[in-house]
């Protein structure tokens, strides 16, 4: 089994860090660990997390890479993260990225032509690709069962209260300027990519509103209201907010020729569909394993990618186009016009 060496690539506020060690230590492609953090305050988790995985820390982010390791795992904030992926993608490492790893798409398309260019992997962190529910609804649709897609509802709700943190609003994450966006970029990015994910068509036009509705002291918006067009002639809409006290809300239906499908990741039943091609016609529900709503199965499958050039869990192109849909969505808030994709 080939294995490779990793180079974690980080800062103060890297998002998620813990739980991408976590995914490295479990990784069995994954043989070494070198971290870089020049605040050197992951250096604690990283020892405790990785044991004796972990063969280096580093103070700085190219000397992460003095030994040629064949992943780098970036996580920094937005404004942060593309000179750090170009160094990665210059050093020939295939790379896993927290999103969004930009503050605008001119800043992330050079990358994709580097990594394009050198056959490097640039895969960004949709973690939900790999949720055994996501599996089983994408197997649905591509093998006919709901029919040709006629159109789909997303809502992705989270927490008002962490905006009401003081702490919160000096984080990177509440300033568009170093985050590139709020909710939408943030949490209702996932459902974007992954309802291109599922339908295996891509967003081509957008429309949206985006603002803050909850009077908190923020740079960035608290909800995003949208509506697009896919490629293959259907349309969708999503509602992406910070609304609930606590926890989520969260929803996918796709519509169909023949049926419809519904994932309801954060409670209710995880996945549900109707098909007419089904006898008898009837609501059926998954009863596969449960999901695993960690980080770790896409570290693994990342690293496995970049060990024996497997096919990764998301590509260059698919990373951008989720970005780009974001961020025409955030001008046609800005102009009162829906804007193309692309």
């Amino acid at each position: 089994m080939p294995e490779l060496t990793v180079a974690v690539l980080t800062d103060a506020g890297g998002a998620h860090l813990d739980s991408y060690l976590t995914g490295l230590a479990l990784s069995d492609q994954v043989r070494a660990v070198v971290v870089a953090d020049p605040s050197g305050l992951s250096e604690a988790a990283a020892k405790k997390s990785l044991g004796g995985k972990l063969t280096g820390f580093e103070r700085d982010h190219a000397k992460g890479l003095v030994n040629q390791p064949g992943m780098a795992l970036v996580t920094l904030e937005a404004l942060q993260a593309p000179p750090v992926i170009q160094i990665a993608l210059a050093a020939n490492c295939h790379v896993l990225a927290e999103k969004p790893s930009c503050v605008k798409s001119e800043d992330f398309e050079p990358l994709v032509r580097l990594a394009d260019m050198k056959h490097r992997f640039l895969m960004l962190a949709f973690a939900n690709r790999l949720r055994g529910t996501v599996k089983a609804a994408r197997n649905l649709i591509q093998s006919g069962q709901i029919g040709r897609i006629y159109g789909c509802e997303l809502h992705l709700v989270a927490d008002q209260t962490r905006l009401k943190n003081p702490t919160y609003h000096k984080s990177w994450f509440a300033d568009r300027a170093r985050s590139g966006g709020g909710h939408l970029m943030w949490l209702g990015i996932h459902w974007i990519d992954l309802v291109m994910h599922l339908t295996d068509s891509q967003i081509v036009e957008v429309a949206g509103f985006a603002g803050i509705v909850g009077g908190q002291p923020l740079k960035i918006e608290d909800s995003a209201a949208m509506s697009f067009r896919f490629d293959n002639g259907s349309f969708g809409t999503m509602t992406s907010g910070y609304y609930l006290d606590r926890g989520y809300h969260s929803h996918v239906k796709i519509w169909g020729s023949d049926g419809w499908l519904q994932l309801e990741p954060h409670g209710g039943e995880p996945l549900q569909w109707y098909s007419t091609k089904e006898t008898p016609a009837q609501i059926r529900k998954y009863d596969g394993p449960a999901d695993d709503t960690s980080y770790s199965p896409l570290v693994q499958a990342c690293a496995k990618a970049s060990a024996d050039s497997s096919s990764p869990p998301i590509t260059s192109g698919q990373s951008m186009h989720a970005l780009k849909t974001i961020f025409a969505c955030y001008r046609a808030a800005e102009t009162g016009q829906s804007q193309r994709v692309g």
